[in-house]
């Protein structure tokens, strides 16, 4: 495809994500399925292009003075990608392939665009209106800069498995990749932010990856897994395992010994975590699914921890996944704070006395987090917080309550919660 083109399949693609309220991998996958021609390159192209403009949606219009899925498009070619105004013009004016000539008012946006510092906190902040409070409390007066920051690209960090290697072996493997020490934590591993306009490497091209070696985990996930403190020989509950991330980390953390039992809601979540558990080498986890009648039957007050992975709005994630923070609605937030005191409820029936409830989000809404420890505390005697992490990387993130709280521009990770609770013996 010549650039004309992609450039107007990004501009396709980003008014469908927005006139049908579409996520945008379903968009993405639509253009895709009707546009047979594309390769492999321009997919990447296209998608890196749809992704950058959701990222900074809001900055961008207000550079251009128009909030249009095109003004978006030209703005994000010449502020994140670096392309000079020739180049633009070149690929917009290219018929029949491009999305038409710029404009006069077009080129004098993108040579001399508006000011951001004049701009409002949650334009600068690429965020909804409706959010800045929630993002004020968290923040205070960077909730901008924090933003801004959760507009970025993500790097992609993995989770070395110990059950299999070593940091010293998993290096040399990842080696083509380019992978290197976080510094943070000794098992995590990091990959810089891949080129938007060009296909990464594919993890799936190192042997030892369908050999269990490694995990693509985000650092802060890995951080939380770790909050739950030493678990060797213990018993541990992943309450809402999901697709069974968090439910590896804790597992390597055991070292094969005592018993992790994996719980979600909803069953399909937890297909993936049988695969991977085998591919992991994990020899001490138990399904609990729900397609079997009271599938957590045995385990009350015996755990030593239960792991809560909340649901959420997934705010702490939108640099990975930045159409959700323009498809989040306060009556979904409220639902989900909803589900969170649902959870946290459920979660005491199965913590032994001097066990402890480990409450995670990836959110950096105050709602969602420090709200919801509140109110649990406030229906429930029996638990006390402790401080989320001793590790001394790790400290200078702790709130004064105790709470870990990290983000992109704080700990260079994703937006992550997490609160321990300990029961009274």
């Amino acid at each position: 495809m010549r650039d004309g083109g992609r450039l107007s399949a990004a501009i396709e693609i980003l008014t469908d994500v927005e006139t049908r309220h579409r996520p945008v991998r379903l968009a993405l996958k639509t253009w895709g399925d009707a546009s047979r021609y594309a390769g492999s390159k321009d997919r990447a192209w296209v998608s890196g292009l749809v992704l950058d403009m959701l990222r900074r949606r809001r900055s961008l219009g207000w550079r251009m003075g128009d909030d249009s899925p095109r003004a978006a498009a030209l703005a994000a070619l010449h502020v994140f990608w670096n392309w000079p105004v020739e180049r633009i013009a070149e690929a917009a004016g290219d018929a029949p392939h491009g999305p038409g000539p710029l404009t006069e008012a077009e080129r004098a946006a993108l040579v001399q665009p508006r000011d951001l510092a004049d701009a409002p906190p949650a334009v600068r902040g690429d965020y909804p209106d409706w959010l800045e409070p929630s993002l004020a409390r968290a923040f205070g007066d960077e909730a901008p800069l924090e933003g801004a920051m959760l507009s970025e690209r993500a790097p992609v960090d993995l989770r070395i498995n110990t059950l299999k290697t070593d940091p010293e072996q998993a290096l040399k493997a990842l080696a083509p990749l380019n992978a290197q020490p976080t510094g943070v934590l000794p098992n995590a591993v990091r990959m810089a932010a891949p080129d938007p306009s060009q296909r990464g490497g594919s993890l799936e091209t190192i042997p030892a990856f369908s050999r269990g070696w490694f995990e693509v985990q985000d650092l802060a996930s890995q951080i939380a897994a770790q909050a739950a403190g030493d678990i060797k020989g213990a018993q541990v509950l992943d309450l809402c395992a999901g697709g069974g991330g968090k439910t590896l980390a804790l597992a390597a953390a055991m070292g094969n010994t005592g018993q992790i039992y994996a719980y979600d809601s909803e069953a399909r979540r937890l297909a993936d975590t049988v695969r991977r558990s085998e591919r992991a080498g994990i020899r001490n986890l138990q399904i609990r699914s729900p397609v079997y009648p009271d599938p957590l039957k045995g385990l009350d007050a015996r755990m030593d921890v239960v792991f809560i992975d909340a649901p959420c709005s997934g705010s702490g994630a939108w640099r990975r996944h930045p159409d959700t923070k323009w498809r989040l609605k306060p009556e979904a937030l409220a639902q989900r704070m909803a589900d969170q005191d649902a959870v946290l409820d459920l979660g005491t029936r199965f913590v032994k006395a001097g066990g402890r409830m480990v409450y995670v989000t990836c959110s950096v809404l105050p709602e969602e987090d420090e709200d919801r420890v509140a109110a649990f505390l406030g229906r429930t005697k029996d638990f006390v917080v402790r401080p989320a992490t001793d590790n001394p990387d790790l400290t200078r993130h702790l709130t004064g309550e105790g709470f870990l709280r990290l983000s992109p521009r704080a700990s260079g990770t994703d937006g992550f919660f997490v609160a321990v609770l300990e029961k009274s013996k």
